[in-house]
This record gives structure tokens, C-alpha cells and sequence, in this order.
């Protein structure tokens, strides 16, 4: 009777041991450490671990730049990043994401150290735009998306200029393979602005905004003239070039300007 109720106090000892070890563990970067192998194995370490671990913080987000953009220009944005819990900034990394053929594509990432970060990416087309927040020890969190418009630029008409260079001219045609000289201008202002002009060089000198020739810019539309007549035309290149296709024989490519009775007309800011 007496052994019986030693090996209870003994056995009594042990869990009471078992216990105090399992109140001993400490939380280092979010694992819960035993404090011996022994007490490791336990058992009833697992509702202790799960009631030890810490929660991920879900932070703020904020995110600013511009709604529209011109093609070829830069895209601007600046995100700030807020953990709720000590009103500091939360450290981590900021993607800018743009929603594009069906899925979000990161364009630039930065590390938040301190204060704001910048962003930048140069969008092609018209996309929505988000920046998404990911850091050691919270939630990844996002800002709602925001649609950025791309605008039409000098720039753009002419990078689709350049593209046709080497094509045969061929009276009549509008492209893609072949071109005269107004189914050039007609073809590249349809395909980089969606407007359409006539297929007539004559015509063509009536649209868009009259330009004074000492202000004429990259992807302007150039209209030779013979007298009031337009004869030719051809898409500004600058330093005095022009992108056109010139007669029969002669292939698209960047040309001299070659005399002084012209008109530019823009059809792009």
C-alpha cells in the first residue's frame, strides 16, 4: 500500500515536471524552441505552439501616380506602406503589377526601407495597374487596381513607321506589305491612332492641327506641296527626315526633305 502510493507521487513529479518544461519554450522569429529534446517529443507541447505562434500583421497600402500616360513616356508610382500595429512603415517589398493579356505581370519592384518608394514602368497599352506589399511577418496585401491610359504620341507613330521600312511601293496600296505614298501615312496614323485619313496626299493635308514648320515634331504629317496642291506625304522623323514611300521602284525608308514647299499637320499631342 505505502510502495503503491510512492510510485503515484513519483509518477505525479514526472508530469509535473513535463509541465514546467513546456512553459519554458520561447518564440524566436515566429518558431516556438523547446527547451530539451525531452520536452520537444511532448505531446502536450502542440496546443502550446499553436496558442504561442504570432499572427501576421495585415498592413496598409496606399498608392498614387498618373491616370494617363503618353506612349513611350514613364510611368509614375509611389506607394507607402503602414504596419496598423506600430503606425511605423512596414518594411518589405513593393511590386508594381500591370494587368496585361490576361494576367498581372510585374514591371518594377522596390524595397521599402523608409518613408515612400517610386515605381516606375513604361506601358505600351492601355492596362489596369496595381502594387502589391509582401514582408517578413505580415499578411501580402494589395491596393486596388487603377486603370492607366495610354495615350497615342509622336513617338509611338513613329516606332510603327519604322517598322514598314524596306516595303515596295506600289501605287494604290495601303499595307501592310506595300504602300504609295499617302497608303503609308494612312495606314501607320490608322494603326498608332485609330484615325482615318483619305488616300489622297491632298486630302490628308486638311486633317489634324495646322503646325508652323519651325514647331514641327517627331510624327507630325509631312504634305509636299505643289502650289496649294499636296503631292506627297510622309511622317517627321526629325533633323529634317522623313519616313515615307517615295515612287515606283523606291522601297519605304527615311529620307532627306527635300525642298521647302510643305505643310505639317499633327494629328497627335
Amino acid at each position: 500500500m505505502h510502495e503503491h502510493s510512492s510510485s503515484r507521487r513519483r509518477r505525479a513529479s514526472i508530469g509535473t515536471g513535463t509541465v514546467a518544461l513546456s512553459l519554458g519554450l520561447c518564440l524566436c522569429a515566429g518558431q516556438l524552441i523547446a527547451a530539451s529534446p525531452a520536452a520537444a517529443a511532448t505531446p502536450a507541447v502542440t496546443p502550446v505552439a499553436a496558442a504561442a505562434a504570432a499572427p501576421k500583421v495585415t498592413p496598409s497600402i496606399w498608392a498614387s501616380g498618373a491616370r494617363t500616360v503618353k506612349w513611350g513616356s514613364t510611368l509614375k508610382v509611389t506607394a507607402k506602406v503602414i504596419d496598423p500595429t506600430t503606425k511605423k512603415v512596414a518594411k518589405g517589398t513593393v511590386r508594381l503589377q500591370g494587368y496585361t493579356n490576361g494576367a498581372w505581370r510585374t514591371w518594377d519592384t522596390a524595397t521599402v526601407r523608409n518613408g515612400v518608394v517610386s515605381l516606375t514602368a513604361k506601358p505600351t497599352t492601355t492596362a489596369w495597374v496595381r502594387t502589391v506589399f509582401t514582408g517578413s511577418g505580415y499578411n501580402q496585401r494589395g491596393t486596388g487596381r487603377f486603370k492607366v491610359t495610354v495615350k497615342a504620341s509622336g513617338a509611338k507613330v513613329l516606332a510603327e513607321a519604322k517598322k514598314h521600312k524596306g516595303a515596295l511601293y506600289k501605287y494604290g496600296a495601303s499595307g501592310p506589305k506595300r504602300f504609295d505614298c499617302s497608303g503609308y501615312t494612312k495606314y501607320v496614323y490608322k494603326k498608332t491612332t485609330g484615325k482615318n485619313l483619305p488616300h489622297k496626299a491632298n486630302s490628308q493635308q486638311k486633317h489634324g492641327k495646322a503646325v508652323a514648320k519651325s514647331k514641327k515634331q517627331v510624327g507630325d504629317l509631312i504634305v509636299f506641296r505643289n502650289g496649294s496642291y499636296g503631292y506627297h506625304a510622309g511622317i517627321y522623323a526629325g533633323n529634317g527626315y522623313i519616313y515615307d514611300s517615295p515612287r515606283t521602284g523606291a522601297r519605304v525608308g527615311k529620307h532627306k526633305i527635300w525642298n521647302n514647299n510643305y505643310v505639317v499637320r499633327r494629328l497627335v499631342a
